[in-house]
């Protein structure tokens, strides 16, 4: 397949593009700093590109099979990266006849009730004021989506770990992945690849967890 990726530079974003290489994918990252990616291969194509950015990227975004967005923030202020960035590759997928999309958001947007008071107290009175404003662009990225006309995936995964791939996961479709307490950046990005052929996760949002 052809992969476009974005959020390369990041943990996720950086084991999604090695793992699609491995797996004989030709990929292409678009990033603002393309000197941040120390992968070469091939099969890798890096663009200097930004996602708030259209122009900069929208024309490469033809005659790819999908997108694969592991965009994040380092940073707990106010943020329009996830929506904001994200409807911009929306317009770009449509302008390319692209449908495939799988981004990443997360599971801290919703308390599962199953979850321990303990837990749960600590999700809603640490953890969401602590990346508020991230929560908030998340779930407007989510419903950008939702209304798109994509073929998308939305994946929240709990806590992630620098931990090594053991192809060992759980995952939930449109429901609550009771018990999920983490998972290596290596085992997201490998499902992340393998969710774009996976027709059990279009229009899905889904939760996963070692």
């Amino acid at each position: 397949m052809k992969i476009v990726v974005f959020g390369a530079t990041g943990g996720t974003g950086r084991q999604v593009v090695t793992q699609a290489i491995e797996l004989g994918h030709e990929v292409t990252v678009i990033a603002r700093k393309p000197e941040a990616v120390d992968i070469a291969s091939e099969r890798l194509e890096v663009i200097q590109g930004d996602v708030l950015d259209l122009s900069s990227f929208s024309k490469r975004i033809i005659g790819q099979d999908a997108v694969i967005s592991a965009l994040g923030v380092n940073h707990r202020k106010p943020t329009t990266v996830y929506s904001e960035g994200t409807e911009n590759i929306i317009k770009a997928m449509g302008e390319a006849g692209v449908l495939r999309f799988i981004g990443l958001s997360s599971s801290g947007l919703k308390i599962p009730d199953d979850m321990p008071w303990m837990v749960r107290q600590t999700i809603r009175f640490v953890i969401q004021p602590m990346f508020k404003y991230a929560y908030e662009d998340m779930a407007r990225m989510e419903e950008k989506l939702r209304k798109s006309g994509l073929i998308w995936t939305v994946i929240r995964p709990p806590r992630l770990t620098n931990g090594p791939w053991s192809g060992v996961y759980r995952t939930a479709f449109n429901q609550h992945l009771t018990k999920a307490q983490g998972i290596s950046r290596a085992d997201l990005a490998s499902y992340m690849i393998k969710s774009v052929q996976d027709s059990a996760s279009y229009q899905a949002i889904v939760e996963i967890s070692n």
